[in-house]
């Protein structure tokens, strides 16, 4: 009688901790985050280099890292810059208080999409505006500005749409805005518009992985060029 209640015990209490251990919570595992939105740890001694821009800019962020290791710190927003408005309303944050040496920056393809027909999410007369103020507040860091022209949009349908006329029309206030502010421009339009099928994915504004080496190629290379006239 003994050994039999003994026995109903022993099996009651392995029943409970099995009980309580599948009523425990398993800690997740942090998820991972992308590394081209992982903070950049400076390496003492190196200019500092800020990219703002939206996924194009990240697709470019850590071939342009590579490219310029041990000789550059870049880092990035982190997050997709979005529109002017995005910016406008983000620009002090990104910026922080540490000194920048070069910032390289983009914003059109958010701007120009249409949200409404023959509408844009931006308009030009408020691009215009907008990009001059952004230009103002960089300005003031002192850091060498480069301003990257928006890249090609495929003559294909997209979602949302998006109209290459259009970003000719943006790329020229753009070009306007920074004759008049002096700062340097990365024609990445001119660039990557004649190997547009190659470097481009199909029916789509983003870059294929070797599209997006391409284009950090030029994106470096306009930062060093910055960074020898300082």
């Amino acid at each position: 009688m003994k050994l039999r209640f003994a026995l109903v015990i022993m099996l009651l209490g392995g029943w409970l901790a099995l009980t309580a251990s599948a009523a425990t919570p398993k800690t997740a595992k942090p998820a991972k985050k992308d590394p081209v939105l992982e903070p950049v740890t400076d390496q003492a001694g190196l200019p500092r280099v800020l990219l703002i821009g939206d996924s194009i800019s990240m697709g470019y962020t850590v071939p342009v890292r590579e490219l310029l290791k041990g000789k550059v710190n870049v880092h990035r927003i982190p997050e997709n810059g979005g529109p002017t408005t995005n910016g406008t309303a983000k620009l002090a944050k990104w910026l922080g208080t540490n000194q920048w040496d070069v910032i390289h920056f983009n914003f059109g393809l958010h701007d120009l999409k249409s949200v409404e027909e023959g509408k844009a999410q931006v308009s030009l007369a408020d691009y215009e505006k907008n990009l001059r103020e952004l230009v103002k507040q960089m300005k003031a860091t002192k850091a060498k500005l480069i301003w990257c022209a928006t890249t090609p949009v495929p003559d294909a349908r997209l979602t949302p749409p998006r109209k290459d006329s259009d970003v000719q029309a943006y790329n020229a206030v753009a070009k306007k805005v920074m004759d008049e502010q002096q700062v340097p421009i990365n024609d990445l339009y001119a660039y990557t518009l004649p190997k547009l099928a190659d470097v481009q994915l199909p029916a789509n504004v983003h870059f294929k992985k070797d599209g997006s080496e391409f284009l950090a190629k030029k994106v470096a290379k306009s930062i060093e060029d910055a960074l020898a006239k300082r």
